[in-house]
């Protein structure tokens, strides 16, 4: 009798345990199991150096999406960038999305201006009005060579 009672005790805590590995990995992993609260956004870009899939999106500081990712469009001969927003934020089509640092050597996120011209995007609509990543390796050495004027 004792035997059964020690295996059904020692069956709840691993599945209590397997339930609790799976709920971190959710959240700790960034995974959406219902995507149903957010819409995608896309951006052009003429470089994302840096940026990864998972970065951040953000708008007045506060993040409201993730990347999702990239594609480079060779007609017009840009990278495309498709972003997961909250569903409740509201972007205009007059939106500037810039490519940022998080700090003088951190990871890169996305900001954007929400812009204000009355019309929204909807899901899928693109931006159009882009700042690319600044190179700072690029504008040291122009400034060690003396390239840069003062």
């Amino acid at each position: 009798m004792k035997k059964y009672s020690h295996e059904t005790l020692v069956g709840i805590f691993v599945v209590i345990g397997l339930i609790c590995v799976g709920y971190m990995t959710v959240k700790l992993g960034n995974v959406s199991l219902l995507d149903d609260d957010s819409f995608t956004i896309n951006a052009r870009f003429n470089s994302v150096s840096g940026l990864r899939i998972g970065n951040p999106v953000e708008m007045f500081g506060i993040e409201i999406g993730r990347v999702v990712d990239f594609k480079i469009d060779q007609t017009d001969q840009v990278a495309m960038v498709k972003m997961k927003v909250k569903k409740d934020i509201k972007v205009y089509n007059d939106a500037i999305a810039s490519i940022k640092t998080a700090g003088l050597i951190g990871d890169r996120y996305v900001r954007i201006d929400p812009g204000g011209s009355g019309r929204l995007l909807k899901s899928g609509d693109i931006i159009t009005n882009t700042e690319s990543p600044i190179d700072i390796g690029e504008m040291i050495g122009k400034y060690a060579f003396g390239e840069v004027k003062k």
